[in-house]
């Protein structure tokens, strides 16, 4: 696998230098050489078409200071983070936009980034655009492709968008006056609880046990003896002894309202 790698690396280095040897003699005063950077270009995307996933896991897993050496030795202008990263941005369009089919013509122009060059692409479910950025030496920094949607996919996703973002923000405010309502029980719950005071023995007694009224008691024994002895004369009187009568017992006394002995 790696003597493959060396090979189509070779092969790539060999062509860019017969490029870049040409290009300097037609034009000496150009910053940027336009057909190293197409070149560079092709080779990318060529490169991220063909390649299989054990070759881009072995490059993804290779230490970067041995990629770098492999990439120099190649002669191809890239460092190994931006030869990783370009790996990975292709990777994911290929995943947003389908198997990669063609593009169309590079676009060049200077930017304050650095050197743009960018193509229109076709891939099997939507378009694209290819992108690289190369510095001053002609390294090539960054390579992304930008899918392009539709005006109606285009604002089906603003709509979800927003609907997100309404939906949190209400959710959140909802949760808030959750919290702002919970506020009068919050303290109750957490707050340091009333040390409840001792009460005495005697005082719960006397709350517990029920009031009681007391009367006072008038002592009727003599009144009893005198109004049996009363009774007892009135019947030897009209005759009558205990036997025929029965007897009689005094069972109880009760005053009367007003007091006519006194009259």
């Amino acid at each position: 696998m790696r003597k493959k790698i060396s090979l189509l690396l070779c092969a790539v280095a060999v062509m860019l230098c017969f490029t870049a040897c040409g290009s300097s003699q037609k034009d000496e005063e150009t910053e940027y050489n336009k057909a190293t950077i197409e070149q560079t270009a092709e080779f990318m995307i060529e490169y991220c078409t063909n390649a299989d996933q054990n070759m881009v896991k072995e490059f993804r897993n290779m230490k970067e200071l041995n990629l770098d050496f492999q990439l120099i030795q190649s002669g191809i202008p890239i460092t190994a983070g931006s030869f990783v990263g370009a790996l990975d941005s292709w990777e994911a369009a290929v995943d947003e936009c389908g198997e990669y089919e063609s593009h169309g013509d590079y676009v060049h122009e200077i930017t304050n980034d650095g050197y743009l060059l960018s193509a229109e692409a076709k891939f099997k479910d939507r378009k694209a655009t290819i992108s690289f950025i190369f510095d001053e030496q002609s390294y090539m920094e960054t390579m992304t492709v930008d899918a392009k949607y539709s005006v109606a996919e285009i604002l089906a996703k603003a709509g979800m968008n927003t609907l997100l973002g309404m939906g949190t923000v209400f959710v959140v405010l909802i949760f808030i006056s959750f919290l702002i309502s919970r506020f009068k029980i919050i303290p109750t719950l957490f707050g340091p609880k009333k040390k409840e005071e001792p009460v005495s023995a005697a005082a719960s007694t006397a709350a517990a046990a029920p009031e009681v009224t007391v009367t006072p008691e008038t002592d009727d024994t003599e009144l009893i003896a005198v109004i049996a002895a009363a009774i007892a004369a009135a019947r030897e009187e009209a005759g009558m002894d205990e036997a025929s009568a029965g007897g009689f017992f005094v069972r109880s006394i009760r005053r009367r309202p007003s007091n006519k002995w006194k009259a």
